[in-house]
């Protein structure tokens, strides 16, 4: 067999390298683009975890607060615990920076016991600067800053941190081990003082005693209402969890690239075995039987792959490297945020994206070599055609679609939609291989009408007549067509809902907030008085102040969103999934998102107990789902509620963002100025406030969408340029098996344009049934993503839009393509050559 690849492979792929090396092309693409995401996220995936282990260090247990902080108390009491070996406490707050340049940015402040802290978490303990007094680590404002934060802010004596609309000067004693992003360390009283939190805390961080139980110790604990105990692995395992369902995702999406390309290698090398049958024929008359001609064309098939595939992982590794230096690690998801980690090479993970990549180049060889194998040898060496290609049976074609529609309605598995990935595979693979029986479907009907044109009567009949061999030459079409239509359903879709979701999120004429995201949320807040005085700027008709908090529900799931806000009508101030209800005397009405459905089983129309954890210390309120509404920016869950109601259960007044609705006629230049003059009024800091108008939210979110899915529009150009090569190699292929057929049409005389005629008319009548079958498969795959695999991993919905005019634009464009490849194609076969052929018998 080696012998063979060394002289009779090696001479083909001598003579057409290009062909070849398109081939590996594809292959290398495919690979390089699942490699490097692959890279990409397990990189910032690792590095994230590595920080939240340095900075909560490797305690037995930490408590925490469903909802804002711990008491203070709660340390004395749990500190002077028999089974307690050390416990330090933490408080932990975001808030915002001031740069070299004059930005904000954001930064985690940590504050922590210096006696206690080293024994629990070493990465932070402080270590003053050089020449700083000792006692450095108790002084008041005076912040220990890790790599990343001296990087960000540069390394000056002193920082400016925010405090509600305040921001306070803090000195730079000295540094911090902890990795990550920018963080900041300073002694617990001191950061209690900064940020008005005095008795407040974040987490108490447990060490046990050798010996002890923990679930006994916490069920003896006796902990107050509203507080949790979680493992310390916790954090990394609620991102991890998290982020799956974004990861995977996006590594089917790139190994999109990778299935077009198992087509080219297929047109590659029927081109290649069409152009060498009678070689092939030879050499089963000289002894090489019919499993080794499979064998020998498979290996190449292999080849190449092997080929595209260490191409691709060098190619993925230097992406990955780019992405992590450009990106930070973060492609898109907002799950990593701050993080900018180092490239972390896995050769388990290389050998598995390079056998998938020789896996698709193998599976596009199957039907070649296959052909090699089944080839008449008498008759090829004869020059009449490798005979007709045997009929699949249809029932298989049909029972693969059953399945594939049926496995669209299984349930996530561990919160993916694995159901749904091998429902989309059965409907393309069930659904090109039931083309022969849709091609006969169609044009045994289309032929009586044609009776009395010659050509396109010619160019139908053949379809007709050899059926199997169309489906085989528009397969790439279909294939590659087929995913180009979902994935345009899918983003039209997706990005009408979030268009007509943005509608309904954005009323107000003028937004205004002083927070970057949503962490900080207890940090960096809006005074009661500071929103009244807005209400009394001119120009100003009404305001609508909005709370966020974070609530624990779940130690073991990423914290929801509680946001406190004016609904009164939830049909007009939410983008509403259904019907609200109306709760019943003595319950307090909350609105959730469709994650919450999903991940809490928050339903509608009945009490949400976890909820009323978060306020068990104040109060024993009971919390009515009323509604369920769409929520794209949090996929962790939100809630939303009266602001009324959450002041009355937690006395908090503060807001985080304002939603203002200007008078007619008002100027909101003037409005903005007169609201900065507000703020350095009441704290001397005008330049914390951001503004934004609903027309420039609305154009930021929608080119933020259109960024995100653009490498899908490349995709499918990849896919529709693969597929049109397959129709350029399948009629190549025909046309050298069909020179004598030709050369006899001319004899009968027809023309040279004639016969180029015919061959285009033949592309166009392939190429159309290919784009009805892969128009038809593409909606039904459409219908998969958008109702199934969306839900299931991002756990929202999105109503079906199907853009008809870019569709049928799409599927007219590939027929125009398809028939000028086949005339291009063809033109080899209406030369002097192709009537010589006729003699070849004589």
């Amino acid at each position: 067999m080696f012998a063979l690849l060394r002289t009779f492979s090696w001479q083909e792929l001598r003579h057409h390298p290009w062909r070849s090396a398109a081939a590996a092309l594809a292959v290398m693409l495919g690979v390089a683009l699942a490699f490097s995401v692959h890279l990409i996220n397990a990189s910032a995936l690792s590095e994230f975890s590595s920080a939240v282990r340095s900075a909560g260090g490797q305690p037995d247990l930490e408590l925490r607060a469903v909802q804002g902080s711990l008491d203070e108390n709660l340390f004395a009491r749990v500190a002077a615990d028999e089974r307690v070996a050390v416990a330090s406490p933490v408080l932990e707050a975001s808030t915002l920076a001031v740069t070299a340049s004059g930005g904000r940015k954001p930064i985690r402040i940590v504050g922590v016991d210096a006696l206690l802290v080293a024994s629990v978490a070493p990465a932070l303990m402080p270590v003053p600067a050089a020449g700083a007094d000792r006692f450095a680590l108790f002084a008041p404002a005076t912040v220990f800053l890790n790599p990343a934060a001296r990087q960000m802010f540069g390394s000056g004596p002193g920082l400016r941190l925010q405090s509600g609309l305040q921001m306070r000067e803090v000195q730079a004693g000295g540094t911090v081990a902890v990795g990550g992003g920018p963080l900041a360390v300073m002694d617990l009283g001191a950061a209690q003082d900064l940020f008005a939190r005095q008795g407040q805390l974040s987490r108490i961080d447990l060490r046990l005693k050798a010996g002890v139980d923990r679930v006994g110790f916490i069920k003896a604990l006796n902990l107050p209402a509203g507080v949790v105990a979680t493992e310390p692995g916790d954090a990394a395992q609620r991102v991890d969890n998290l982020s799956r369902a974004y990861r995977v995702n996006l590594t089917v999406l790139a190994l999109v690239a990778l299935f077009t390309g198992s087509f080219l290698v297929y047109s590659v090398l029927s081109l290649s075995v069409a152009r060498r049958a009678q070689q092939f024929a030879l050499l089963g008359v000289l002894g090489l039987t019919a499993a080794q001609r499979l064998r020998l064309v498979l290996a190449e098939s292999i080849l190449l792959g092997l080929a595209g595939s260490i191409a691709g992982i060098a190619l993925g590794t230097a992406l990955a490297d780019l992405g992590l230096g450009i990106l930070g690690g973060d492609l898109g998801g907002g799950y990593f945020p701050g993080t900018a980690p180092q490239l972390q090479w896995s050769t388990a993970a290389a050998m598995v994206y390079a056998l998938l990549g020789i896996a698709a180049a193998g599976a596009g060889g199957w039907l070649p070599a296959h052909a090699a194998q089944q080839l008449p040898l008498a008759q090829t060496l004869k020059g009449l055609g490798a005979g007709a290609v045997r009929a699949g049976r249809r029932s298989i074609s049909l029972a693969m679609i059953a399945a594939g529609a049926a496995l669209a309605f299984v349930p996530p598995v561990a919160g993916l939609p694995v159901g749904a990935y091998v429902s989309v595979g059965l409907l393309l693979v069930g659904g090109i291989t039931a083309l022969p029986w849709v091609v006969g479907l169609l044009y045994d009907r289309v032929a009586p009408a044609l009776a009395g044109h010659l050509l396109p009567l010619l160019a139908v009949e053949r379809a007709r007549r050899v059926r199997e061999s169309a489906a085989v030459a528009v397969s790439g079409v279909v294939a590659s067509l087929s995913l180009a239509v979902a994935l345009t359903v899918m983003v039209a879709s997706f990005r009408d809902s979030v268009t007509r979701w943005l509608d309904v999120v954005l009323p107000a004429d003028l937004y205004v907030r002083t927070a970057l995201s949503a962490a900080a949320s207890d940090t960096v807040w809006f005074s009661p008085e500071f929103v009244q005085g807005i209400g009394a700027v001119g120009g100003v008709q009404r305001v609508a102040a909005q709370r966020s908090r974070a609530l624990l529900l779940d130690p073991a799931m990423p914290a929801v969103a509680l946001l406190a806000r004016q609904i009164d009508d939830p049909a007009q101030t939410l983008p509403m999934v259904g019907t609200a209800f109306t709760a019943p005397a003595g319950q307090i009405p909350v609105y959730v998102s469709e994650a919450m459905v999903d991940l809490y089983g928050a339903k509608p129309g009945q009490v949400f107990a976890p909820l009323s954890s978060a306020f068990a210390a104040s109060s024993t309120a009971t919390f009515f789902v009323a509604g369920v509404w769409r929520d794209y920016v949090r996929q962790n869950g939100s809630i939303a509620m009266e602001r009324r109601d959450f002041e009355r259960l937690t006395g908090d007044r503060r807001a985080n963002e304002l939603q203002l609705w200007l008078a007619p006629g008002a100027d909101p230049a003037r409005v903005q100025q007169a609201i900065r003059t507000l703020a350095q009024d009441e704290s001397g800091t005008a330049g914390v406030i951001d503004f934004a108008s609903a027309q420039e939210l609305r154009a930021v979110s929608l080119r933020i969408f259109d960024r995100s899915f653009a490498v899908t529009y490349w995709l499918q150009a990849v896919a529709i340029g693969i597929g049109l090569f397959g129709i350029a190699a399948s009629f190549s292929a025909q046309v050298l098996a069909r020179r004598k057929e030709f050369g006899l049409l001319a004899h009968l005389g027809l023309t040279r344009g004639q016969i180029l005629a015919l061959v285009a008319a033949e592309g166009a009548v392939w190429t159309a049934i290919g784009s009805v079958a892969g128009l038809a498969l593409g909606l039904a795959v459409s219908v998969v993503l958008v109702h199934v695999v969306n839900p299931q991993s991002f756990h929202w919905t999105m109503d079906l839009l199907v853009p008809w005019a870019r569709l049928l634009g799409l599927c007219a464009a590939v027929v125009v393509a398809g028939t000028v490849t086949a005339w291009l194609a063809g033109r080899s076969a209406a030369g002097r050559d192709a009537v010589l052929a006729v003699k070849e018998d004589w």
